[in-house]
């Protein structure tokens, strides 16, 4: 399911940052008072009254000549296009500016719902500050502080208003996958490579997010598959395909509504920060995952080439431990025929469910190949476990106290459960839990 998403923008040093970490719940953004902190776009995913959306901060928005200010207005451009919802954030401190009239024309254009948000208001005297905000033309403006968050509940009252209607989850046997990376790592061509080999489109199915389209399509053996395409893939504009930094929104769009997702790399370029970043997502959304080395053909290779690389691999994406790796090409279509056998298999691995007696069996074993260990003179005692959940699959572990289950040891139950069953490709969560 695809979230509702909220773009935070203003001018610099109007408290952006600090607002966004206390929706978020936690000091995600760097709060700095100085203008220009936030350099590109951070996201997060929020919640409000039971409803999640994706939060975006952005760097102020500023027509001067400082150091990074057009890549700042990108990415607040991108992050304004994305956006289903924008809060305009002002301050009461400094009051109406030329700066904040700018930011409002920009916003003028988006053809979003913009709610405006006035920061600093941190006490009662300063609620007749805001009066001249009406200026904006962007109706009743909103006081809050992001010191004392006082004012937030009502703000994202009126953002919940503004959200898409959510979408009835229609029955779709087909297993939904999406393709992620940076830009120029061949994501189109192997889009295009895949569907040319299959030749079996069966219809193009208007996607969750705005200008996408997923494709449905049956490979010669039956199998159905949906391609989840990435939101904005074909938007306008030369900033989308200039900005160094990837549109991670797209990616997490995209994460959001598939069941497997591929991380594509460029065996060309090797790995890059950005292509740890974006990965990250999809390992936290609890996604099966697929590693992808696109233009395999490009290199010159020995008999170690291969083993090498996937090396590399394991040490930058250590998180990643376990997605399985392959090799293509989109030029020659290397190994593109094994792709729908694997997502296959590790769609199949994530909503694997294991019955209690035959897990605590491997739990058992576990504890007799590892005793527990003992912490300030306290044994842990592991009882019994049991799997609560799929898509990733969750398995609650019952012990005498959760305290005393240090990180390696449950590491290690995790090796053994992964040794007893096929998890290849998916994150499998352990929960402890005291025994009442």
């Amino acid at each position: 399911m695809a979230y509702p998403v909220v773009a935070i923008v203003g001018r610099p040093n109007v408290g952006k940052s600090t607002i966004f970490n206390r929706i978020a719940g936690d000091r995600i953004s760097i709060v700095e008072d100085t203008p220009g902190v936030t350099r590109d776009r951070i996201y997060t995913r929020a919640e409000w009254l039971t409803r999640e959306f994706r939060l975006i901060d952005t760097g102020g928005i500023d027509m001067s000549d400082e150091p990074f200010m057009t890549q700042i207005v990108q990415q607040a451009e991108i992050a304004i296009d994305e956006a289903d919802v924008i809060v305009f954030m002002v301050s009461a401190l400094e009051g109406l500016t030329d700066a904040d009239e700018r930011v409002a024309k920009i916003l003028y254009r988006s053809n979003k719902p913009v709610i405006l948000a006035v920061n600093k208001v941190d006490n009662i005297e300063k609620r007749a500050d805001i009066y001249d905000f009406y200026a904006l033309g962007f109706g009743d403006p909103f006081p809050i502080s992001g010191a004392h968050g006082t004012g937030l509940g009502d703000l994202l009252d009126e953002v919940m208003a503004h959200f898409p209607a959510k979408e009835e989850t229609q029955e779709d046997q087909t297993i939904r996958f999406s393709l992620i990376g940076r830009p120029n790592v061949g994501k189109s061509s192997l889009v295009n490579a895949m569907l040319g080999e299959e030749r079996v489109i069966v219809s193009d199915i208007a996607g969750t997010t705005r200008d996408a389209i997923d494709t449905r399509f049956t490979t010669p053996e039956g199998d159905e598959f949906t391609m989840v395409d990435t939101a904005g893939i074909r938007k306008r504009g030369k900033v989308y395909e200039n900005t160094e930094k990837y549109s991670v929104m797209r990616a997490m769009r995209a994460i959001d509504d598939s069941n497997v997702v591929l991380m594509v790399l460029n065996a060309e370029e090797g790995i890059r920060d950005q292509d740890k970043h974006v990965a990250g997502y999809a390992h936290e959304a609890g996604r099966a995952v697929i590693i992808v080395v696109n233009k395999w053909d490009t290199l010159e290779k020995d008999n170690h080439t291969m083993a090498e690389f996937e090396e590399t691999i394991r040490a930058e994406f250590q998180y990643l431990a376990y997605a399985p790796i392959i090799f293509v090409s989109a030029k020659t279509k290397q190994r593109l025929n094994k792709l729908p056998d694997l997502i296959k298999r590790v769609n199949e691995n994530h909503q694997r469910r294991i019955q209690s007696a035959t897990l605590n069996e491997v739990i058992m074993d576990a504890l007799a190949l590892n005793p527990t260990p003992n912490m300030n003179g306290k044994r842990l005692r592991v009882y019994y476990a049991t799997q609560v959940a799929i898509q990733p699959p969750t398995f609650v572990v019952f012990v005498n106290d959760p305290e005393l289950m240090h990180f390696s040891y449950e590491r290690f139950l995790e090796n053994q459960i992964r040794k007893a069953f096929d998890f290849t490709g998916t994150p499998i969560h352990l929960i402890k839990r005291a025994r009442t």
